[in-house]
């Protein structure tokens, strides 16, 4: 009987410890583990923050201006703060309907919600009471399309990207000449305008050096609605060519009234006349074949513009104009100089301005609209283009 309890026992135990080192040998199997989590991406930091101001007309007759550098600025400012380069460009925006004492409530308006400087205004009146005050009080300025030489007048601070009306001028009858576009020319301009009268003297200044024929001259004020008779004087005075230094929205009536007399001449204006496709109710193909002079073709095949105006058609399903791109290029051409200048994130505009009119004129910058330098009196240095309105699209002249 011990015997079997003997037997029992023993078996008992060696039963027990298989059950155990059964148990052990599960425990020791590995543990499956997670990959450790990644560690979050570290944020890119914004070492410069900079805090421009665009003014222009958004609404008004001349809105076509004010909203393409307005659409040209925030493009550019978006790029610039998303290629993750450690500047941020916030813009601020104000419309001031193409009206001098609206202009200078809106430059009152950005200067207290914290502009460091402005690119505007669009215009060249409202850029001419704009300019005054910011001359008084410190602000550096950059306007995209101001064209006036008054814009810039006895105020170190306030600079241009678009030609001057001088050179506007004087390039215009230039081209005229070498392309033998016209041998009779007529003249039709705003004598109530600073810009259109600018271009207007050099014009008739550089036609005379260059032995182009002027035949006829005639005027009109912002109050004209009907030029007939201006287009008559053209037409009866055997003009083969009409120089037009005006907007596009006068110059939409005068084609409009040269259509309804049969006059047919070759028609050439500026950059002013930049939009008249996009003019609501006027029949574009009354501008087939005119020519104008501007610093950007949006047909131009290098990346830069290709980039730009499928951006821009993307968001507002137009083509657009040089006004759009003399304000891209204003927006890369103020940050880079303000980089170049040291100025710092919360700088206050007054602090700002004097690093800003030095670094400018050290600066060298290649955009959509040419390679830009800048002299001391503001004014740009960069090459004319010569466009026309083909097929309802504005194209390079020698396409």
């Amino acid at each position: 009987m011990k015997n079997t309890l003997k037997i029992l026992c023993l078996a008992l135990a060696a039963i027990l410890c298989l059950a155990l080192t059964g148990c052990q040998k599960e425990e020791a199997k590995p543990a499956v583990t997670e990959a450790p989590a990644a560690a979050p991406a570290e944020e890119a930091k914004t070492e410069l923050t900079l805090t421009i101001a665009h003014i222009g007309p958004q609404t008004g007759g001349a809105a076509v201006y004010g909203l393409a550098t307005y659409r040209g600025a925030q493009i550019a400012a978006d790029e610039i703060t998303a290629a993750d380069n450690g500047i941020k460009v916030v813009l601020l925006n104000e419309d001031d309907t193409h009206d001098a004492e609206k202009a200078v409530n809106a430059y009152n308006s950005v200067m207290e919600k914290g502009a460091q400087m402005i690119v505007g205004t669009t215009t060249t009146a409202p850029c001419i009471a704009v300019g005054a005050k910011a001359y008084e009080e410190r602000v550096f300025m950059l306007t995209p399309s101001a064209s006036s030489t008054d814009v810039t007048a006895d105020k170190d601070n306030v600079y241009q990207l678009c030609f001057t009306d001088p050179n506007q001028g004087s390039a215009s009858a230039a081209v005229i000449k070498e392309r033998n576009l016209g041998t009779k020319i007529a003249v039709i301009y705003n004598n109530a305008d600073a810009y259109s009268t600018g271009i207007y003297q050099t014009f008739v200044d550089k036609a005379a050096e260059l032995g182009l024929e002027i035949v006829s001259t005639t005027t009109f004020t912002d109050e004209t609605t009907d030029y007939s008779v201006q287009v008559a004087d053209a037409q009866n005075k055997g003009a083969d060519l009409v120089f037009l230094p005006i907007y596009y929205t006068p110059a939409s009536q005068i084609l409009i009234a040269a259509n309804s007399i049969g006059y047919a001449p070759a028609f050439f204006g500026v950059d002013g006349m930049d939009g008249i496709l996009t003019l609501e109710g006027f029949d574009t193909k009354l501008a087939e074949g005119v020519m104008l002079l501007t610093p950007f073709v949006a047909d131009a095949k290098d990346d830069l513009t290709v980039k730009f105006v499928t951006k821009y058609q993307e968001l507002y399903n137009e083509v657009p104009n040089q006004f759009a791109a003399d304000a891209y290029d204003c927006v890369y051409a103020l940050t880079e100089a303000a980089r170049n200048a040291g100025v710092q994130s919360g700088d206050k505009a007054e602090a700002v301005c004097d690093k800003m009119i030095k670094a400018m004129q050290e600066l060298k910058i290649t955009g959509l609209t040419g390679t830009m330098s800048w002299s001391a009196n503001g004014e740009v240095d960069k090459v004319p283009t010569a466009m026309v309105i083909k097929d309802g699209a504005y194209v390079g002249l020698d396409n």
